[in-house]
């Protein structure tokens, strides 16, 4: 059995009441230098979920989730405000799982910390 990636994400598009597949997503860090850190990436799978971005420790620190939104809209020829959205977070315990969901909609979104 394979480790759990100590960090995860799941999107649902609220517009429709389903997961939204195919969204690629970038797991980036701040360094030491107060620049963004490409860590990892993954695309969203037909539960909207990307469960294997990190297959290393997680260290304390500031992440960001980018989820690249404008292609999965535009591939569902709707239009949207957002064509990318970006959830920054403060990892305080490394030893916890974080799940950082997103709701999205063409014209809105919201993120918490899930389990």
């Amino acid at each position: 059995m394979s480790k759990r990636s100590p960090i995860t994400t799941h999107v649902l598009d609220v517009s429709l009441g389903k997961p939204a597949s195919n969204i690629l997503c970038k797991l980036r860090r701040l360094n030491s230098q107060n620049k963004w850190e490409k860590i990892s990436e993954g695309i969203t799978n037909q539960d909207g979920r990307v469960e294997d971005l990190l297959s290393t420790a997680l260290t304390k620190g500031t992440y960001r989730l980018e989820f690249l939104t404008g292609p999965y809209f535009e591939n569902r020829k709707v239009s949207t405000f957002y064509p990318s959205v970006n959830i920054i977070f403060e990892v305080t315990a490394p030893e916890e799982h974080y799940h950082v969901p997103l709701l999205l909609s063409p014209f809105g979104y919201s993120t918490y910390r899930g389990s």
